[in-house]
């Protein structure tokens, strides 16, 4: 689905002007016609034959699983992937006519569930794969040892970590070198590491001896549970900093540079750079809070400082392009442009003399 996902966005730029606006509606509807049609022989292919086998699978291991905050909300997704896959084997089991609309209209419809797999089969699969079992844990003297020892090397800005993950009971399993006397260990650590309830649970000779012993990752969350990757909306037409500020420099009237800066403070639907930058961090902060760590949260504070500064630059700008368009001004006719193309010398033109060749001592004078 990546691949076909891809391709098609290569194809779907092409029919957009350059402010993302789609100009070519008839390629753009046979190109999403083309992905559809690959998505659901693809599915036909790998995944109808194994899916109910997959979602049981998934669903006893989930079964098996301790419970945590996430569980429910997965088995809520295995419901409706089981729901999308009986409406993908329904058009496939009662295909309209090939090539005709009805055919477009039928794969069309079954996109969505198609779309459905593509973004969450991922966590049926992974639920599959959970019958790996952990090595022990360090008994509690020994964790109390090396969590000591991890927290001082904190201190010493000595511990660096490597990789995070969590676990299917709920924990946040971290990586990290523990360095001590120009050594190293690897160390992993359960919890949030720059948190007072973080413990190491285990210390290794390798990254390798660490990922056999411990627990396996499972899909990391989202952000907002309702976006998909494969079933993007439309994008809203915008306009980039590169082209006003091209726009600036070839303008001649006060008027063309205030309609520029109020482009990119412009709110709304085709909201301008500056808005969108806001908008950009206010999301990233809500993500870094989503982290749900000291440092996520820590981060999240500078973002949303950062938005709030945006914001209060955006409403100046927007002050300022005013204020200019009122200067009802144009550039004085002094500022001359450059010639493109000098005229050629007449053919029975002199060419000017060769200044005088400076001799080295006079060069020295």
């Amino acid at each position: 689905m990546a691949v076909i996902d891809r391709e098609v966005e290569t194809v779907l730029d092409t029919t957009r002007d350059r402010y993302g606006r789609t100009v070519h509606h008839h390629t753009a509807t046979a190109a999403r016609a083309r992905r559809n049609h690959a998505a659901i022989e693809a599915y036909a292919m790998d995944l109808a034959p194994r899916a109910d086998e997959l979602l049981t699978a998934a669903h006893r291991a989930l079964d098996k699983l301790p419970p945590a905050r996430h569980t429910a909300a997965w088995r809520s997704v295995l419901d409706s992937l089981a729901t999308s896959h009986a409406e993908i084997v329904r058009v496939l089991d009662e295909p309209a006519t090939p090539g005709s609309d009805a055919e477009r209209e039928q794969h069309a419809e079954v996109w969505p569930h198609l779309a459905a797999w593509a973004d969450h089969g991922s966590i049926a699969a992974d639920l599959t794969d959970q019958h790996h079992q952990p090595a022990p844990e360090l008994a509690d003297e020994e964790r109390q040892m090396w969590t000591e020892r991890a927290q001082a090397a904190q201190r010493h800005g000595e511990l660096e970590l490597m990789e995070s993950w969590y676990a299917a009971d709920g924990r946040r399993i971290t990586l990290a070198y523990l360095v001590e006397d120009d050594t190293s260990t690897v160390v992993a650590l359960a919890g949030d590491p720059d948190g007072p309830e973080c413990q190491v649970i285990g210390h290794y000779d390798n990254e390798y001896a660490a990922g056999q012993a411990l627990p396996r990752p499972v899909p990391p969350g989202v952000l907002r549970p309702d976006v998909s990757r494969f079933n993007r909306p439309e994008p809203v037409p915008e306009v980039s900093l590169q082209e006003l500020r091209r726009d600036v420099v070839e303008a001649r009237t006060a008027a063309d540079v205030s309609e520029a800066l109020l482009t990119a403070a412009q709110h709304g639907y085709d909201a301008g750079p500056l808005v969108r930058l806001h908008e950009l961090l206010e999301t990233a902060s809500q993500f870094a809070f989503a982290l749900e760590s000291v440092q996520g949260r820590q981060v999240a504070a500078r973002l949303a400082a950062l938005g709030r500064q945006v914001e209060f630059l955006t409403r100046e700008v927007h002050e300022a392009a005013e204020d200019l368009g009122e200067t009802i001004a144009v550039l004085p006719p002094h500022r001359t442009p450059a010639p493109r193309i000098r005229p050629r010398p007449a053919l029975d033109t002199t060419p000017p003399a060769p200044p005088p060749r400076t001799t080295a001592t006079a060069r020295h004078r």
